[in-house]
């Protein structure tokens, strides 16, 4: 059977820079970084001190969302409020109208022809939302009593309260706000989530199960636990309080570090070609070309990388299999890019393993130097820029790195380029790979 043609619509990134693909896009081709010290929990005891982050005016979820479902805000945590912002960006962007954006009016896709698959990561609680609750189950002598906790202090936690921190709540609160009755999913495998979601909307278009998707992920680790968790990985740089924050992320230099927490993430809006030609929508790019693999990391736990790259190689080689596009075709690299260097060597390998000579000609687009590691939501924010920069037919500016081994990774400043094929891949804490073809609409 012949397979529906899958396009991109709409763009919805959040990021440091704020709502919409305006800011991070403008930011990008300006070459300016959204990392700072953090200011939402002390990082004193942190080795790294600096991170991505939106500031309290950029998203306040009540008046992003319409008013009968103000009430539903009480339990989106951050990651959820990211998403739903995301969403309702991509859905502006498209031209569509949907439950959120008119309520009295006929959606322009039916609801049952909608679909949502988002990617999210491992939330952790509120410190101070949880603590108020342990503060309860405490003994004579002042210590934690797990007893007592189990027994009866955990009913201290807000009887909704779990419902805030279970992965598949942004997928949820985003259909309901936009009523998408279509094919929903959740995937959590940490980096690569956002773009194993694009790939299942573009799956679930092709046959025809859906007429467009809202796609990509989300993810908030700026806070004490998820922050913590992120330095016993040994995936945070450490920082100095006179340095220059922005300077801190070098993708693919041989001095780099270690890389940046941003919160963030991308929603796009995924559409079939009819679809979009039906109401003349204006496309950014198609999406032709997806596959995922799973590394086989060292260590069995994915805290460290394949050192060649061989999961990472594959997963491109399939998708652009699939895209009916050779290496030779490819206009634009979009990597994950960290600055952690046994990631961005794993990247650089199967790079040159699926390149050859071209490696060190292909151009790179980075976006983790501009608006830190969005983890589940990173690769949501590479598709976007990606897509934005085919649009354009413009390269944004890249940060920081000098001495990039037979990569043309380099800082350098935007410019025009001849896009009609550009590639995205993420690799992930755990092994998990994602490659996406994006080709020009001619």
């Amino acid at each position: 059977m012949a397979r529906r043609r899958v396009v991109i619509t709409g763009l919805g990134p959040v990021t440091g820079f704020g709502i919409g693909i305006k800011p991070l896009w403008d930011a990008m081709v300006e070459g300016r970084s959204a990392i700072k010290r953090i200011e939402r929990f002390n990082p004193c005891g942190f080795p790294c001190k600096v991170a991505a982050v939106l500031s309290e005016d950029q998203l306040i979820i009540r008046k992003l969302v319409p008013k009968s479902d103000r009430k539903a805000t009480k339990v989106m945590c951050r990651d959820t409020e990211l998403a739903v912002a995301a969403a309702g960006a991509a859905v502006r962007d498209a031209g569509l109208i949907t439950k959120a954006i008119d309520p009295q009016a006929a959606p322009t896709i039916a609801p049952d022809r909608m679909g949502c698959h988002i990617g999210a990561g491992l939330i952790a609680a509120d410190v101070d939302e949880l603590t108020a609750a342990l503060w309860t189950s405490r003994a004579a002598d002042g210590r934690f009593d797990l007893r007592h906790w189990g027994a009866s202090g955990m009913e201290n936690l807000t009887p909704l309260w779990l419902l805030k921190y279970l992965p598949n709540m942004l997928a949820c609160h985003v259909t309901i706000i936009h009523d998408c009755q279509g094919p929903s999913n959740t995937i959590t495998c940490c980096e690569a989530s956002s773009g194993l979601s694009i790939g299942e909307s573009m799956r679930v278009i092709q046959r025809g199960a859906a007429d467009a998707c809202l796609s990509g992920g989300a993810e908030s680790k700026v806070n004490p636990m998820a922050f913590l968790r992120q330095h016993f990985a040994g995936r945070l740089a450490t920082t100095r309080d006179d340095e220059d924050p922005t300077a801190v992320v070098r993708p693919f230099d041989p001095n780099a570090r270690g890389s940046v927490i941003g919160e963030g993430g991308g929603i796009i809006v995924l559409e079939a070609l009819d679809s979009a030609e039906a109401r003349d929508a204006d496309p950014y790019a198609e999406l032709v070309g997806f596959a995922s693999t799973q590394s086989q990391c060292p260590d069995a736990t994915g805290l460290e990388a394949e050192p060649d790259g061989g999961g990472i190689a594959d997963a491109i080689e399939i998708a652009l299999a699939q895209a009916g596009a050779s290496p030779d075709e490819i206009d634009a690299l979009a990597p994950f890019g960290s600055s952690i260097a046994a990631i961005d060597q794993a990247e650089s390998a199967a790079i040159k393993r699926v390149f050859g000579s071209r490696a060190a000609d292909l151009p790179m687009v980075t976006t983790v130097p501009n608006v830190g590691n969005c983890n589940a939501g990173a690769g949501g924010v590479a598709v976007a820029v990606a897509a934005k920069a085919m649009k354009t037919q413009t390269l944004p500016a890249r940060l920081n790195t000098t001495g990039a081994d037979g990569l043309n990774a380099d800082a350098a400043p935007s410019c025009s380029a001849d896009l009609r094929h550009v590639l995205v891949f993420t690799t992930s804490q755990g092994g998990q790979n994602v490659a996406l073809v994006l080709r020009r609409m001619d």
